[in-house]
């Protein structure tokens, strides 16, 4: 039962996904300071106000029902996926790509064969005569 455990564990997926769960979630704050520091500033400075909440407000028997908060969640979206996109996940995928061009411009040496061995030694013993 304890070996299953280990071996449940232990198994690749879980510990890359466990691995993944904390960076995502470390992460998270470098992409909201983008956004609630940065990006929703500017906007504010550009726009006048950094969400719509306000815009479409009106109040039915005393709640406040406020359609622009959705505007502004799927604004606040839009610019999280950007900013992950343009910001993280766009010059990785450059490096990967100007790594795998290194790699790929480096010549493999040719693979031989037991054949091409054979004739190797064959061709060396008649230099040798």
């Amino acid at each position: 039962m304890l070996k299953g455990f280990k071996d449940f564990i232990t198994r690749g997926n879980v510990v890359d996904l466990a691995v993944g769960v904390i960076v995502g979630a470390a992460f998270s704050g470098i992409v909201n300071a983008l956004n609630e520091k940065f990006l929703s500033p500017l906007i504010a400075g550009i726009f006048g106000q950094p969400n719509f909440d306000a815009i479409g407000q009106f109040t039915v028997r005393g709640a406040v029902v406020q359609p622009g908060a959705i505007a502004t969640a799927v604004l606040n979206f839009l610019i999280v996926a950007a900013s992950l996109y343009f910001f993280v996940v766009l010059p990785l995928n450059k490096m990967a790509e100007a790594r795998k061009k290194n790699e790929e411009e480096a010549p493999e040496a040719p693979v031989k064969t037991d054949e091409a061995v054979l004739l190797e030694e064959i061709r060396d013993l008649l230099k040798k005569q």
